[in-house]
């Protein structure tokens, strides 16, 4: 793999880390200075976290300008093995089968994200 597409990558891993830091805090201070309770942003976080592996995907794409499926295909697979990684090593629990699902639909945007990047930013789009 040449610099272009680890640079590309790196990209796409970094928009989404920024992502979701913010919308982390910002969901912390909801909780802390509100009634509402973690649980009723399950579904938010869960839809946001397939909108921000779609945008990183879409970065990878975009900064790699070829091969937007392998790049998001990369940049959905780096995201789920360092979610697997943390969750193993600090809590020693596996993936639950419910995950997998969730880190397959990850996958699936970033996917997407990249090819999308891709055909909008790449040589031949916008």
């Amino acid at each position: 793999m040449n610099a272009k597409k680890v640079t590309a990558l790196l990209y796409g891993w970094a928009a989404i880390l920024i992502l979701m830091l913010v919308t982390s805090f910002v969901f912390a201070l909801i909780i802390k200075f509100s009634d509402m309770e973690q649980n009723t942003l399950h579904w938010l976080t869960s839809g946001l976290g397939i909108v921000y592996l779609f945008i990183g995907g879409l970065f990878s794409g975009a900064k790699g300008k070829e091969k937007g499926w392998m790049l998001g295909a990369l940049t959905g697979i780096g995201y789920s093995l360092f979610v697997f990684l943390y969750q193993f090593l600090a809590y020693d629990q596996l993936f639950s089968m419910n995950q997998w699902v969730y880190h397959g639909i990850f996958l699936l945007a970033a996917v997407l994200g990249g090819i999308a990047g891709v055909n909008t930013f790449g040589k031949n789009g916008g």
